[in-house]
């Protein structure tokens, strides 16, 4: 990834995404609108899974879809022929309709339901990760029931956390995720399961954090994950065969964040893994890891238009949009930063310190607090970028706002795979009390 923020225009000054006019992508599709560059998102798949075949590793690559999850998308990460991550009956129904390659997705969730379970038996999907002892007693009931295969991962907590530079490893365990690999959860949970006649278990699953910058809080974990399933081989005589850890990989969001490329996270695990396999004579496992931010977060670029502005003297000067915490609430729930542009005006000096406000009715509407941008005026198109992650998939209807649209680029070609949505899609499940009256 590059050390610095770059963004490409074009002769007339206007920002450019994927070779195309930012400004006449908001013409052409309204505002707001959620723009993906596919290509880099095509880009960074393939350095994730070509650096496992480099190095000749068997390895699955799959997407973490709550990242963003749509049938294009999907079928996006199908033909880079990767794997998927769902947490819900509502992503896996929408990778059955992506024609997703059911023997590569992986269903995660702290509390998945028995009709949620039933759908994973019914599609026959490649493993669940098994996240506490209530679902491992379903998942063990089906199978038996149905006399059925599955195989799962054991999610666990390992006592790492990684946020950015800090690593505490002897906390992370007050999660509502996981058996804890520190109490013996992990291994009262491996006993219900390990030699079971359809219950196949191929090994271990974590997730430490996310936006992380470095590699140290994986390799911690790999060690930890490593030395149980080496327990459990010279105790119990059960090989696991898969060691997954997770996905948090970080993205820039602003010049303050300085992520890794994709290629050196898994070298530097890859590195790891086989030196611990080889200290402890265990057999090489599998690697699987799920990139979901990593992908899409910064190939997505929304753009919004300018209205009203509101100027406090010595205090605030606010620009407003026609969005917000509708289409976007991490600044709301998080405080996460951004950084943005006026797609029109790009080669204008960014000399005004403002506010960016959102358009819904709660004064913590604020996408971006204090960035410099040139003077703007109504009409103007601002480019709110770094946003293919956790937007759309966060995205709600509050105050009756519209869900944007969504649009994919590549190749010079620019196709909506998410219809904005309409007002009458907005009262489509709503029922009036006078049924027999507006029937008419």
């Amino acid at each position: 990834m590059n050390d610095t923020l770059h963004y490409t225009t074009n002769q007339q000054g206007h920002l450019t995404i994927a070779g195309l006019d930012a400004v006449q992508l908001a013409k052409d599709f309204g505002t707001p609108v959620v723009v993906y560059d596919i290509g880099l998102v095509r880009e960074r798949a393939r350095k994730f899974k070509d650096t496992f075949t480099k190095q000749n590793v068997k390895a699955q690559v799959a997407y973490a879809s709550k990242a963003f999850s749509s049938i294009a998308i999907y079928e996006v990460m199908k033909e880079e022929g990767l794997s998927l991550d769902v947490v819900s009956a509502g992503e896996l129904y929408t990778a059955i309709q992506a024609q997703f390659p059911v023997e590569k997705i992986h269903f995660h969730g702290n509390n998945k339901s028995l009709e949620e379970l039933i759908m994973a038996f019914d599609y026959k999907i490649g493993c669940i990760v098994v996240d506490n002892f209530y679902e491992l007693e379903l998942v063990k009931q089906l199978a038996e029931e149905r006399k059925q295969d599955m195989a799962i991962l054991l999610r666990v907590t390992p006592g790492i956390e990684a946020h950015t530079h800090t690593y505490i490893t002897t906390g992370q365990q007050d999660s509502k995720f996981g058996f804890d690999l520190n109490n013996g959860q992990a291994d009262d949970a491996f006993k219900l399961v390990a030699h079971h006649p359809y219950v196949q278990l191929l090994g271990l699953h974590c997730h430490i954090g996310s936006q992380i910058f470095e590699t140290q809080g994986f390799v911690a974990a790999a060690e930890k994950l490593l030395m149980k399933m080496q327990n459990w081989s010279e105790l119990q005589n059960y090989t696991c065969t898969v060691l997954n850890l997770g996905g948090g990989f970080g993205i820039r969001y602003t010049e303050e964040d300085s992520p890794l490329p994709p290629e050196k996270y898994v070298e530097e695990m890859i590195k790891a893994i086989q030196r611990l396999s080889s200290e402890s004579a265990y057999q090489m496992p599998e690697i699987w890891i799920e990139p979901g931010r990593s992908l899409v977060g910064d190939a997505g670029t929304t753009l919004y238009t300018i209205g009203s502005q509101k100027v406090i003297p010595d205090t605030r000067h606010y620009i407003a949009v026609d969005g917000g915490m509708s289409d976007n609430i991490r600044p709301a729930l998080y405080q996460a930063r951004y950084d943005a542009r006026v797609a029109n005006r790009m080669n204008a000096e960014a000399d005004q310190l403002v506010t960016v406000a959102g358009k819904c009715c709660e004064s913590g509407d604020k996408l971006i607090e204090d960035i410099s941008l040139p003077p703007v005026e109504a009409g103007d198109i601002l480019a709110v970028f770094a946003t293919g992650a956790y937007g759309y998939a966060m995205a709600s209807n509050y105050n009756r706002l519209t869900r944007p649209a969504v649009v994919f680029v590549e190749d010079g070609q620019a196709q909506v795979v998410i219809r904005r949505e309409s007002l009458a899609d907005l009262i489509r499940n709503d029922l009036s009390l006078y049924k027999e009256e507006s029937q008419g």
